[in-house]
């Protein structure tokens, strides 16, 4: 009668996510992550690289699964929990070296199929589809749960692995968002129902558990960039707007109010496209109806030569929103594609900067080269995806677990998550446990 969590990825750093949970002789993956700084930097360069599993891992842009070799043969799922690229981008790199199924959403899935697209790789193994909600067997020994979560990607799950022994239930990437722009709210009523089956262990986001609030809503971001696409004068002016990919909800309002500016609305970049086409794949909405997708770059910049004879007529929505040398937004500031801004043009950041000093030097360098310009800047027009302290001590106490371990942190980041447990009366180090990337915690022996 065992349960043991390897702590493979994303306890040491914000990326690479992936969790290891052995059940006696049987182990499931949940998430295989990019860790996306030494990703670009290494992608980035001009020369072939070597994209092979082992040359990723030595960059530490994928996590090491040297690291759980004793369990490679007994793993029987991989199960990515939604479709950012730090949890779900290194399964094309990585699941070969198992003989599991893929087990993901609609959503995950569509992007999941767009990677290894443009990357021209085939998976080895099969990806079954689950829809949110559901629960499926994988052996007499393990069923799983998929428990509908908001995020700022649709379809993101929390899985719940029962056992005969128990419940371990893995929450990465939540917040309880009341009000969401496209989908579901996070399925309270089934977590408090799990709350009373013996949930063993809890491995809880703690990424913003040191903000003293709940997270805001999807529709406080919407609120926000309704009042400066639509109440700040743009007469015969440039805008720009940069968000993330895989926000689909927050692209949904973008279009909404690109429309009622009557503006024709253009989405420039491959990553824009990549996801905005496993949206609609997925049946989650359509933009192809509203939007004329720029996928390229040749074709970006003829469509930027044709509107620049009238930026005003255009609503521009592109990627580039963390200062990324190599996105459309700059590409465009640094000359390499022909467009001119003009003085009081609007550049809208609906993002934060993902604070990494990679995004934060590329981000202050772009706002220094468009502030040159004369232009506009709007900033922080958003509301994350992640559990702030209140949302974490409103799983903690709907699922009542008996051991807790924080996850997608660093070390530093994961003291918000330990103070509040130990303020709920848990005890440090008997039932909170601070990991690290390859530890191993026996949750039951």
């Amino acid at each position: 009668m065992t349960i043991e969590i390897c702590t493979v990825g994303g306890y040491n750093e914000v990326g690479k996510n992936m969790t290891a949970i052995r059940v006696d002789d049987e182990v499931i993956l949940i998430d295989m992550g990019l860790h996306l700084d030494p990703y670009i930097q290494y992608t980035d360069s001009d020369e072939v690289c070597d994209m092979s599993a082992s040359a990723l891992t030595s960059i530490g842009a994928v996590p090491d699964i040297k690291l759980i070799d004793d369990w490679r043969k007994k793993v029987k799922a991989i199960i990515p929990t939604h479709a950012h690229l730090d949890h779900v981008g290194a399964v094309p790199y990585l699941e070969k070296k198992f003989n599991a199924p893929i087990l993901c959403t609609p959503f995950t899935s569509e992007v999941l199929s767009a990677i290894c697209t443009d990357e021209k790789i085939k998976l080895k193994n099969k990806v079954k589809v689950l829809n949110v909600n559901s629960i499926y067997k994988i052996s007499d020994k393990i069923t799983i749960e998929f428990v509908n979560a908001t995020h700022s990607t649709p379809q993101t799950v929390l899985v719940a692995i029962h056992t005969p022994y128990g419940i371990v239930l893995y929450a990465s990437d939540f917040k309880f968002d009341n009000h969401p722009v496209i989908g579901k709210k996070t399925d309270m009523a089934q977590l408090k129902k799990l709350g009373k089956k013996n949930v063993l262990c809890l491995l809880c986001d703690g990424t913003r558990a040191g903000q003293a609030m709940k997270t805001p809503s999807e529709q406080v971001a919407r609120e926000m960039l309704k009042d400066v696409m639509l109440a700040t004068s743009s007469e015969g002016k440039a805008v720009v707007v940069t968000t993330f990919s895989s926000h689909i909800a927050r692209l949904k309002s973008i279009v909404e109010f690109g429309k009622k500016l009557n503006r024709k609305i253009i989405f420039l970049g491959r990553s824009l496209s990549k996801y905005a086409a496993a949206a609609e794949n997925a049946g989650i909405i359509k933009f192809t109806d509203d939007v004329e997708m720029v996928k390229y770059g040749k074709h970006i910049r003829r469509k930027l030569k044709q509107i620049q004879k009238d930026p005003s007529k255009y609503l521009i929505v592109c990627t580039g929103h963390q200062g990324e040398q190599k996105a459309v937004l700059g590409k465009i500031v640094n000359g390499e594609f022909e467009f001119r801004f003009n003085k009081e043009d609007q550049i809208i950041f609906s993002c934060t900067v993902i604070p990494t000093p990679l995004n934060r030097a590329n981000r202050d360098l772009l706002e220094r080269n468009l502030r040159q310009h004369g232009v506009r800047i709007f900033k922080d027009l958003h509301a994350s995806g992640h559990p702030s302290k209140e949302d974490c001590r409103e799983i903690i106490n709907l699922v009542k677990p008996k051991h807790i371990i924080p996850c997608h942190v660093g070390l530093a980041m994961a003291t918000g998550l330990t103070d509040l447990a130990l303020e709920m009366g848990y005890t440090m180090g008997e039932q909170v446990h601070l990991m690290q990337n390859g530890q191993r915690f026996r949750v039951l022996d």
